[in-house]
């Protein structure tokens, strides 16, 4: 007997509002209808292995078709089924689960595999469609259910001659939304959404044995990292990702206490060192996918990676807000940091040849961590590493022997100072400040990445009383000096007439390299300042630079014998020659200077 009646909705009428704004994105419909034809296989199963039900041999699975004509789309499944009075409960009344009241009941008997919670999935159908069937038999032996609604808070259920256990879901879709009527659209979301639902996905089934399911009932990360080889993570990487990069290397997530979690996150090439590459991590909930990069699960800086992860601790439908708040959520992410951590530092400890060699594919991504992170920072401190002028990788206590370091006495005190560390921005602008280091068997490291300067004062503020960072040509380390004192006012005014520039000053010093005549410097903190400022939109401006001419150089020696005119020629071409070698010429300086190097030129070949 066909009886009608109205949908009831937990505190009010919201049935408008659900149909438009239960999810964000009108596509996720297919993973809710899909995800409940699990948890109804997934319940009928339990109810089996309880001895409660009775199987007949057939495969678990679900069917999905499409009918153009008709204007159809079709969910198929062979799990528990629904009686009338259960389909009253669940689906009548929003917002009372099925999964909860089936979680309750069998509590003792354990709930794994369960993925819903809070009963509003099913209507996410009306998003799209115009009016919605559903013909539903029981595991009981009671009759069959047909139930309709066209969304508008009625509907009407009596009984029908399905003769199969499960539940058939018919969505007749509106005009409005028929590109979910194009078959290809259909398998492209089942690929997005239900890629690893724990029982086959099948579209337009047709039944002939020829049909190939368009998930992975065991995905690579539900297995035990012990069953799974290099190429097994290789290949899943490739299909889950589609990058046909290897990835360098890989942390698989399995735990069972205090929380579920699997997952794997993939380290991938770099394709360009002078930028942070945004992943993407997957977030799955029991095989069911969520979405891409939830900052409040997985930290901002892990989202550099690509991976998987699957938690059910996780309910499908909740906002980020109480993402945010949840604690369990925040072990969650602490502890995928941690796991992290451990990779790294385990590579680092057990196969250091192969951490140097990526190194260049992870090192933004470690500086960008600890930035972000400072319980990340604090655990891998100790292996941040650097390549030196020399083509060597050392850590800052290799580096230097930081940890050994003594106080000095101070005035009666003791206090500890930083160690100045040198370090080069640019290999080829640089080059000749790096030969006049490796001249005094002096070192420094490489920090060419955009993150480096902003990593340099996080290590700076993070170890004021240990580290100090100057680049090459900011200061003349004392090493390069000799030792007595070196003054000249008249070479000094030759070179102030020559640069005639009242941002330069300049000095005179005797350095050990006789073959260098002069090199320009800059102060290490005006010169972040100005970096600092240009990222904010700020013009690069004029720093106010030192040139410091080498009193101990052939051609500065003798520059006070050459009259006026060689004086001032002399003076500027050393000018430019620094100039060069701290800097990228300027259209006008490298006018100037090819008109210098030509003049020599002409008067060479007189």
């Amino acid at each position: 007997m066909k009886r009608e009646g109205n949908i009831k909705i937990s505190s009010e009428n919201m049935m408008p509002i659900i149909k438009k704004w239960l999810y964000s994105d009108k596509d996720i419909f297919l993973r809710e209808i899909v995800a409940n034809g699990v948890d109804a296989i997934t319940k009928f199963k339990k109810l089996v292995n309880m001895g409660e039900a009775q199987e007949n041999g057939e495969e678990y699975c679900l069917k999905i078709s499409v009918d153009k004509k008709a204007k159809t789309l079709t969910v198929d499944d062979n799990g528990i089924g629904m009686t009338e009075e259960e389909v009253e409960s669940y689906i009548t009344q929003i917002a009372f689960s099925g999964a909860s009241d089936f979680l309750q009941k069998y509590e003792k008997a354990g709930g794994d595999g369960i993925i819903g919670h809070f009963g509003l999935g099913f209507y996410s159908v009306y998003m799209v469609s115009e009016n919605v069937e559903i013909f539903t038999k029981s595991y009981k032996d009671v009759p069959a259910v047909h139930w309709e609604s066209d969304g508008n808070a009625t509907y009407s259920i009596e009984e029908c001659d399905k003769v199969t256990r499960g539940t058939k879901i018919v969505l007749h879709i509106s005009a409005e939304e028929k590109e979910f009527l194009d078959e290809n659209t259909i398998k492209n979301l089942v690929r997005k959404y239900c890629s690893f639902m724990p029982f086959n996905v099948y579209v337009s089934y047709k039944g002939d044995g020829k049909d190939e399911p368009l998930n992975s009932i065991l995905p690579l990360y539900a297995k035990n990292p012990k069953d799974c080889t290099d190429e097994n993570y290789k290949t899943f990487y490739t299909d889950t990702f589609m990058d046909y990069n290897e990835p360098i290397f890989w942390v698989h997530l399995n735990m069972d206490y205090p929380f579920k979690l699997k997952g794997i996150l993939y380290f991938p090439k770099v394709k360009n060192k002078l930028e942070l590459e945004r992943g993407k991590v997957k977030l799955y909930c029991n095989q069911v996918f969520i979405a891409d990069n939830i900052k409040e699960v997985i930290p901002e800086f892990l989202m550099l990676l690509n991976g998987v992860i699957d938690c059910p601790d996780i309910p499908l439908n909740v906002s980020r807000s109480f993402l945010q708040n949840d604690k369990q959520v925040q072990k969650i992410s602490k502890h995928i940091t941690k796991k992290v951590a451990d990779k790294l530092i385990s590579l680092f400890k057990n196969d250091r040849e192969k951490f140097e060699n990526c190194w260049s594919d992870v090192a933004n991504f470690v500086k960008f961590g600890c930035i972000k992170d400072n319980e990340f920072y604090e655990k891998i401190k100790d292996i941040i590493i650097y390549k030196d002028i020399n083509g060597k990788f050392a850590n800052f206590s290799e580096f230097i022997g930081i940890e050994n370091k003594e106080t000095v006495e101070t005035a009666g005190n003791k206090e500890s100072k930083p160690t100045t560390i040198y370090y080069v921005s640019d290999e080829q602008q640089q080059a000749q400040y790096i030969k006049l280091f490796k001249d005094e068997g002096l070192n420094a490291i490489l920090c060419d990445n955009f993150i480096d300067p902003h990593f340099l004062s996080f290590l700076e503020y993070k170890t004021p009383d240990k580290l100090k960072f100057t680049r090459i040509d900011a200061d003349l380390d004392g090493a390069l000096k000799n030792i007595e004192e070196a003054d000249d006012s008249v070479i000094v005014d030759i070179f102030k007439n020559a640069v005639s520039n009242d941002k330069i000053t300049v000095k005179i010093q005797s350095l050990k390299n006789e073959s260098v005549p002069a090199v320009i410097v800059v102060d290490e903190y005006m010169r972040r300042y100005s970096e600092m400022g240009q990222i904010y939109g700020m013009s690069e401006g004029d720093l106010a630079k030192t040139l410091i001419i080498n009193i101990n150089n052939e051609v500065v020696s003798k520059i006070k014998e050459l009259d006026e005119n060689k004086q001032k020629f002399v003076a500027e071409y050393i000018y430019l020659l620094a100039l060069s070698s701290f800097k990228k010429l300027t259209n006008e300086e490298s006018e100037k200077f090819q008109k210098s190097c030509f003049a020599l030129l002409k008067d060479y070949a007189k």
